[in-house]
């Protein structure tokens, strides 16, 4: 019995692989194989690690090194590019290979039973219908569309575009023109071709699949998106990774499945923050998708109407092909036009001016749908005792408790507390206690009031907390079983209303004034993307010209101007150039330190001390500051930004200073983030 090393990468905060016994008889037949789950004993557990590389030799003593128990041989191991892509976000983001790799499976691969896996392969491995990428129903691209779908599947090696189209531009023709002529160059056999197509949301995915799968009959397609059950999340991971699934659609963390025949990466609304993960392995999907694409050399799409900056100054560059899409798809349907109104003149009642009410008006005497924009999900976001000052701050966090009246709750959207409403101030005794501000649910009450005829839809985190009831919403509005539609950031993208001509935004203002220095850019692609979701098919004789309402105090800020002239290049081409003199990115390169304890004063003495730990000549340590949230579920927190105009520099520093900060005793919990979206 010939005995071999295993060097297993495991889900623990540990920047190293375990080292395992394999005994087993000579042959390929039975030895296991790098990208096999391996079940392995650690501490009193046993847990499911990734096999990363097998030897002869370790520097473990023969008394310290245990057995490995057992190795998942059911399905194919898991490739070599697909741990090369490990292996660079591990790398390039510092965390532990195995806090990559495990956390990418689904659940029920990881489990120590094989039960799950064993059902899932039996019901794909059923005879099924021959895989056939004849399209069905495809309609004809105008000259626009049919160049960029030409110039994507033409493309040969690693080629990444930018596809910068207008909303209602047809972008989602493009995509689907493209993958059938990638699928339909691909032998079954000997060159099979997998497409992702990914969307920032999870409620984005239905209309797409809906589409892909109308478009592709005889084409399996499978989604992921951590909206899935685990049986049904595993069983579409293993169809892509076994490559019966030639279409997969999902969120960020399909960048991270196991796509053996990946010929083509789409990323629909690449400038959106939510492909950033968050928690965890803060990973961006779009910029792995780059590696992930020029790794594979197959063509790279990035959708947008409104591009992120980082991406648009590659295209400008020259580094990304530009493909440009100026013109709605549908003939005689034109992009909506965009009116301020003035808060000032015209005083709003229930969080609705004069003018927007009349428009709404109109809209209902045709028969046409509106839209109201509100990014702010509640009823109002304080609640507030004029007799002593009084305002419903959270315990727990530096925040208000929102107020949710159809729950008579008051709720924290950061930490969960919650509160029944108070009958009378807690301070003073006070009966008179008033809502201050609105929400979504108070706009409402407010529009039920003022249009009592009118069929009302709210759509937002609240509404739409069952499974499933996201997507009968949306099916509801697009039945017409809608007059008005009311929601927050779920309603600003991706989705295609027929009959819907206003859109009236509510209370943007406040993000002219952030602290964030992105601000400004996400409030453009934000109103720009809601604003399109208007006037998407031709105008119907006698109807209402499509339009967008914008209830403002600041008519005379450059960025409404911008937005009235539908002009995202100056309005981009300004801020890159406020960037660039003022050292930002994407002409620097950031990290972001943040610690967090019991008391500021720990997580700010950690970050001093992180600070001196090691300098380095380029790179630049700003002072620490607690965070703008500072205090969160009872934990106060802190920050501490490094920037370097290298990118190779930052890393090679990031190495060495982690390192040190491992050696750093503190009470303080921290983690470093690479390229930060929101500081």
């Amino acid at each position: 019995m010939k005995e071999f090393i295993l060097q297993v990468a495991l889900d623990a905060p540990l920047d190293f692989c375990f080292d395992y016994r394999w005994e087993g008889a000579p042959g390929a037949d039975v030895l296991p194989q790098v990208g096999q789950l391996a079940i392995v004993p650690f501490g009193r557990r046993e847990v499911a690690g990734m096999i990363v590389g097998i030897g002869d030799q370790t520097d473990v003593p023969a008394d310290k090194l245990k057995n490995a128990l057992a190795v998942h041989r059911q399905l194919p191991p898991l490739s070599r590019e697909w741990l090369a892509l490990c292996r660079f976000a591990a790398d390039y983001y510092h965390r532990p290979l195995g806090e990559v790799v495990i956390p990418a499976l689904p659940k029920n691969l990881r489990g120590l039973k094989t039960v799950s896996l064993d059902r899932a392969l039996k019901k794909l491995n059923k005879p099924r219908e021959a895989h056939n990428a004849t399209p069905a129903n495809v309609p004809a691209l105008n000259p626009a569309q049919q160049d960029a779908a030409d110039a994507i599947a033409g493309a040969t090696g690693f080629a990444p575009h930018l596809l910068y189209g207008v909303t209602g531009s047809g972008k989602t023709e493009v995509y689907l023109h493209a993958a059938a002529t990638i699928l339909s160059q691909a032998n079954n056999h000997d060159n099979p071709a997998q497409i992702l197509i990914m969307v920032p949301e999870i409620n984005l995915t239905p209309q797409l699949e809906g589409n892909i799968r109308a478009r592709f009959p005889n084409v399996m397609v499978a989604t992921l998106h951590s909206g899935l059950a685990e049986g049904e999340r595993l069983g579409n991971w293993l169809a892509a990774h076994l490559g019966h699934a030639r279409i997969i659609l999902g969120t960020r963390l399909a960048l991270l499945a196991s796509l053996p025949h990946l010929k083509l990466i789409i990323i629909d609304e690449e400038h959106d923050p939510s492909y950033k993960q968050q928690e965890g392995l803060r990973y961006s999907a779009r910029d792995l998708a780059v590696w992930r694409a020029r790794q594979l050399a197959i063509p790279l799409v990035l959708g947008s109407a409104t591009p992120s900056l980082e991406t648009w100054h590659h295209a400008q560059s020259g580094r990304y092909r530009q493909l440009d899409l100026r013109e709605r798809a549908v003939r005689d349907a034109v992009l909506p036009t965009v009116r301020l109104i003035n808060m000032e003149h015209d005083k709003p009642f229930e969080g609705i001016t004069s003018t927007l009410l009349a428009a709404l008006k109109l809209r209902l005497d045709r028969g046409e749908q509106s839209l109201l924009f509100l990014n702010r999900r509640g009823y109002a976001p304080v609640l507030a005792c004029d007799a002593c000052g009084w305002i419903s701050n959270c315990t727990r966090c530096t925040a208000f408790m929102v107020l949710h009246k159809p729950d008579h709750r008051l709720r924290c959207h950061h930490c969960g507390l919650e509160h029944r409403i108070p009958k009378a101030c807690p301070t003073c005794g006070n009966v008179d206690i008033q809502p201050l501000g609105r929400g979504t649910q108070r706009v409402e009450e407010g529009l039920q009031s003022l249009l009592p005829t009118a069929r009302l839809l709210r759509i937002d985190a609240d509404s739409t907390r069952r499974k499933g009831s996201a997507q009968a919403a949306f099916d509801s509005v697009h039945r017409g079983d809608v007059d008005i539609l009311i929601g927050t950031q779920m309603v600003a993208k991706g989705h295609d209303f027929q009959n819907l001509t206003l859109v009236g935004i509510l209370n943007p203002d406040t993000a002219l004034f952030s602290q964030d220095y992105r601000a400004s850019e996400r409030l453009f692609a934000q109103l720009m993307q809601v604003a399109g979701r208007a006037g998407r098919v031709a105008q119907k004789e006698g109807g209402s010209a499509s339009e967008v309402l914008i209830q403002t105090r600041y008519p005379q800020h450059p960025l409404y101007a911008a937005i009235i002239a539908h002009n995202y290049d100056r309005f981009a081409n300004e801020l890159l150039a406020e960037r660039r003199q003022a050292g930002l990115p994407p002409f620097i390169f950031q990290a972001l330190l943040r610690a967090e304890a019991r008391e500021l004063s720990i997580a700010l003495e950690f970050l001093h001390t992180a600070a001196a730990a090691v300098t380095q000549s380029g790179i630049i340590i700003n002072d620490p500051i607690p965070m703008t949230m500072t205090r969160v579920a009872n934990v106060d927190r802190a920050q501490l930004l490094v920037e370097c105009p290298s990118r190779p520099a930052l890393q090679a520093y990031l190495s060495v200073w982690i390192a040190a900060l491992r050696q750093i005793k503190t009470r303080a919990r921290w983690s470093v983030e690479i390229d930060p979206v929101d500081i």
